[in-house]
């Protein structure tokens, strides 16, 4: 189950610093307020998901899922770049996640 936990935990951090944009710098009182529940969220699954895999390992796999998928989203909504290095370094990111989960990450 801490696996589940971990891949939920860093699909909500995708969320919330996706809603850090609509927040307008935590000016806007509804993004805001979602955007905090939800990163609080995040956390706490990331904190039940470390309680059996190295915390590590866990936190490199959340912050490589929430860094991909922001960067996918920012090219998606916000008009980011979308060049043929960028979506390189995020196979490797991607390729980063997968080794940490085959090498070893549980108990």
């Amino acid at each position: 189950m801490s696996w589940v936990y971990l891949f939920l935990a860093g699909v909500l951090e995708i969320v919330w610093a996706v809603g850090l944009k609509y927040t307008e710098g935590f000016t806007r009182l509804w993004p805001s307020v979602i955007t905090i529940a939800v990163a609080w969220l995040s956390f706490y699954l990331l904190a039940l998901a470390v309680k059996t895999i190295p915390v590590g390992t866990g936190y490199a796999i959340w912050t490589g899922i929430g860094a991909a998928g922001v960067a996918i989203l920012g090219m998606a909504l916000f008009g980011e770049p979308a060049t043929l290095a960028r979506f390189f370094f995020l196979a490797l990111i991607i390729v980063g996640i997968v080794g940490l989960k085959l090498s070893g990450g549980a108990h």
